[in-house]
């Protein structure tokens, strides 16, 4: 992959597209898919793995918990691989680690909860961003259940002093705690303790995304395509009058996003909550490309994201001359001729569905630069590459 530079101007399609793009494997689905391959017992192969830094500090992080890690290229999928973990069981082979996640919170809270089930001391560390996060519910859970957890400040660096899980009750919120709860249901079946889920989640939540990997892993595991990068290219076709299809598409899908297409033209409301996941941002960009009025509700927690993603949103569609009415809890967009749309630099607050998302907008209105466009190397590394793919 090319490095890329500060600010990349988007090149407006002259025809329709017709072409078959591959993007990389979920993020979501790849790093939980890692906690159970280690979880089980004997070899178990993940295809179609996204490999980002993410994936990386997780892969290291197991390996220094002994477990057994290879990793081969995709023969697909460049920003893909194909990882093989061999799986104790619920045990965890090395008695002392010292594990590094970068800025994962997603593998900072899945490796606290996975250390708890072995015997040993295991100290979690990350950079000064991930410091700053607090996990106070998670190590709340995990002194319920007797786990010995130092963290000043209930966030990173934290210690924990395991001398295997000896049973309990815990009740977690799976609506404020998403990840916290998927944390403890990933271990849960290998442990002796009884999980509560207070406030359940809605269905293709994260929480939900993980009890049903739970339910369905396999020693031989797929991993889904990244659906809310898949659905830029879905637009792309939309929005042009072009035909883009996406290779492994699921018929039947664990992500919200996989449900895209069905929101194509945009209907006049849609509920981050209960019908779309992030691609949510993707079908505003449509809404106001085709000149469609949507209103796009319950969507509060968009705003503490990577970004306040409805604040962010409004700012650069009123930047481009859309008419988009901010709400306490999503965006109003009023249907225009997307004609008198113009040329504008887009920010991105260091978040990738935002370059992705106005990169679309690009297509077919001239002079959209998209500024940090390497903010797409957390979720989708190639994109800019594929997206250049849809003027051949």
């Amino acid at each position: 992959m090319k490095p890329l530079p500060d600010v990349i101007e988007i090149r407006p399609l002259t025809r329709p597209p017709n072409c078959t793009i591959t993007v990389p494997g979920s993020k979501s689905i790849t790093i939980r898919a890692l906690i159970l391959a280690a979880l089980s017992k004997g070899q178990c192969t993940l295809r179609g793995a996204l490999w980002v830094d993410d994936m990386q500090v997780m892969v290291d992080s197991l390996q220094k918990l002994g477990f057994e890690v290879t990793v081969e290229t995709d023969p697909v999928e460049e920003c893909n691989r194909t990882i093989t973990v061999v799986g104790c069981d619920g045990e965890i082979p090395s008695k002392k680690a010292e594990l590094y996640v970068g800025n994962s919170g997603t593998a900072a809270r899945f490796l606290t909860a996975l250390v708890a089930l072995g015997y040993g001391e295991y100290r979690i560390t990350g950079d000064q961003r991930i410091s700053e996060q607090p996990i106070g519910d998670l190590l709340d859970a995990l002194r319920q259940l007797h786990v010995e957890v130092h963290a000043e400040g209930n966030s990173l660096p934290a210690s924990v002093h395991a001398k295997g899980l000896k049973g309990g009750t815990v009740t977690v919120s799976a609506r404020r705690s998403s990840q916290f709860a998927s944390a403890l249901l990933l271990i849960v079946d290998k442990a002796q303790f009884k999980l509560q889920l207070a406030e359940p989640d809605e269905p293709f939540s994260c929480v939900d995304m993980t009890c049903r990997m739970v339910d369905t892993f396999r020693h031989d595991y797929l991993i889904e395509p990244d659906l809310s990068g898949a659905s830029c290219f879905a637009s792309a076709g939309f929005l042009t009058g072009g035909r883009v299809e996406i290779g492994g598409w699921p018929r039947h899908s664990l992500q919200a996003d996989g449900r895209f297409p069905q929101f194509l033209p945009p209907p006049l409301k849609v509920s981050r909550m209960r019908d779309l996941g992030d691609s949510v941002m993707t079908l505003v960009i449509c809404a106001v490309g085709g000149g469609f009025p949507l209103l796009l509700t319950e969507a509060s927690r968009m705003r503490g994201q990577k970004c306040d993603r409805i604040h962010a949103m409004a700012t650069e569609l009123h930047r481009v001359g859309a008419q988009v009415v901010e709400t306490e809890e999503g965006l109003l967009v009023e249907a225009m001729d997307p004609s008198c749309l113009h040329e504008a630099d887009i920010e991105t607050y260091n978040d990738h569905h935002m370059a992705t998302c106005f990169a679309v907008l690009g297509l077919k209105v001239p002079g959209i630069r998209i500024k940090n466009p390497g903010c797409v190397s957390t979720m989708f590394p190639n994109f800019f590459e594929k997206l250049e793919r849809l003027h051949q």
